[in-house]
């Protein structure tokens, strides 16, 4: 045994070595880091991301290694309260709701909070550090999400530290089926498997998920599952677990048209229906006719009032402000023709590209996520996660370039103001708009994006 451990240290010493090193920071960014240290955030973070890419460039074929050393980092988090989100408390406040048999979508914490006889455990605190911007609003998480908020707050046992471990739990799995069916549908796609380990190590992937449990990497389980049972023809079960992924988080159905072309009009339609019927049976606990406008209404807020880390609308809200136009303004306009663009954008993705093909159907979901997020007004660092998972299927990489410099954008929390710091935006955009169109002079080729190919 001795003599085995000594064999395995010679030979895998300097991964090893970064294995530890990584374990070390990752302690440092869950336990000893506030989101307002601005310098100290970015150089753990950079030093990790360079620490990623030489695991995988030493170990890329030794699967169980970083499977392992994956998991190890995501560990590090369990006991830690996210440090640079607070959206876990809201997240605990709808599942105590969903617990008690309350409608998260028809009651705001605000007026609730003022209700003598609330049973909500930790309404207080919860309620507090929330923030005012989410208490004063109704839930946008979708069904499956909210189901998932109480199943943490029951096995948590009313405690805030207990949902937290248990949402933890939720996500780590999730990124494990992730890394399951990611590696299966790389090889049917015949693309290298060791590809996967770009999501599973990539300390965005690792922070925003584990960190700081922001469930994207839930519905990226269900989205990929979905997309492998497709890639084998298991279309049915493929339309479940879609309906499951939409459910979670809502931005899968930005891609339902392409299945037209891929399924043709005659399978889509069921592949439709039973992704509706799911969503409907799901969402039927939920529902009233005070659901259907709390929920629009909040979602349009995403549109038309909220703006961070955005792309196109600053560089044309700087022009706009030389003409003297009012910047609340501005984004209401901009907000109520960004939709309309989405959909042209959606429709040409549809009717133009041989969608037939998977890898081409993934290809387009790619180019129309881009697309949208370099449109819209509100860029997240963790919605960048979807592209870096999407990104793995293709031959493009300008998505993990942006999995590193999204972190910039968290420069506004450093300021009492929450004001964003533009030159670093411009930092961002521009590196990622660079290597974008680098990738697409390389691919000569294809580097037409409605290419029939």
């Amino acid at each position: 045994m001795f003599r085995k451990t000594l064999s395995y240290w010679r030979l895998h010493k300097i991964p090893l070595l970064l294995a530890i090193l990584s374990i070390g920071f990752y302690y440092f960014f869950a336990y000893h880091l506030e989101r307002t240290d601005f310098l100290k955030l970015i150089t753990l973070f950079g030093s990790l991301f360079f620490l990623c890419y030489k695991l995988i460039q030493f170990e890329k074929w030794n699967f169980k290694f970083l499977l392992v050393v994956g998991i190890l980092f995501r560990l590090v988090f369990l006991i830690a309260e996210p440090n640079l989100s607070q959206d876990y408390y809201r997240f605990i406040w709808d599942g105590e709701l969903v617990g008690n048999f309350i409608n998260p979508y028809l009651h705001l914490p605000n007026t609730l909070i003022e209700q003598q006889d609330l049973i909500v455990s930790n309404a207080q605190e919860l309620h507090q550090g929330m923030g005012t911007l989410s208490a004063r609003h109704f839930s946008n998480y979708p069904p499956l999400n909210q189901f998932l908020f109480a199943l943490a707050t029951f096995l948590g046992g009313k405690s805030i530290l207990g949902s937290v471990i248990t949402m933890r739990m939720i996500i780590l799995f999730s990124d494990l089926a992730i890394f399951y069916f990611g590696r299966k549908l790389l090889k049917n796609l015949n693309l290298s498997p060791h590809l996967i380990f770009w999501y599973f190590l990539n300390p965005l992937i690792i922070v925003e998920l584990t960190g700081n449990l922001h469930f994207e990497g839930v519905m990226l389980a269900f989205f990929v599952a979905s997309l492998y049972l497709l890639s084998i023809k298991k279309w049915v079960l493929a339309a479940v677990l879609y309906a499951l992924s939409i459910s979670v988080k809502l931005v899968p159905l930005i891609f339902l048209p392409l299945f037209l072309k891929h399924f043709g009009l005659k399978k889509s339609i069921p592949f439709f229906a039973i992704i509706g019927i799911t969503s409907v049976i799901l969402l039927a606990p939920f529902f009233s006719t005070e659901f259907i406008t709390n929920y629009s209404n909040t979602i349009g807020l995403w549109f038309s009032n909220f703006e961070f880390n955005a792309g196109l609308y600053n560089v044309i809200k700087q022009f706009a402000i030389q003409f003297e136009i009012k910047p609340w303004k501005l984004i209401k306009t901009y907000g109520k023709i960004t939709p309309y663009v989405i959909i042209i954008l959606v429709l040409l993705f549809t009717f133009l590209r041989k969608n037939q093909k998977l890898s081409v159907l993934i290809s387009s979901m790619l180019w129309i996520l881009t697309i949208y997020y370099f449109l819209t007004t509100t860029i997240h660092p963790w919605y960048i996660i979807f592209l870096a998972l999407l990104t793995i299927f293709t031959q493009y990489k300008y998505a993990l370039v942006w999995s590193l410099l999204v972190i910039l954008s968290y420069y506004a929390y450093s300021q009492i103001s929450f004001k964003e710091n533009l030159g670093l935006l411009a930092v961002e955009y521009i590196a990622v708009y660079g290597f974008l169109i680098f990738e697409l002079f390389r691919h000569k080729g294809q580097k037409l994006l409605f290419r029939k190919n």
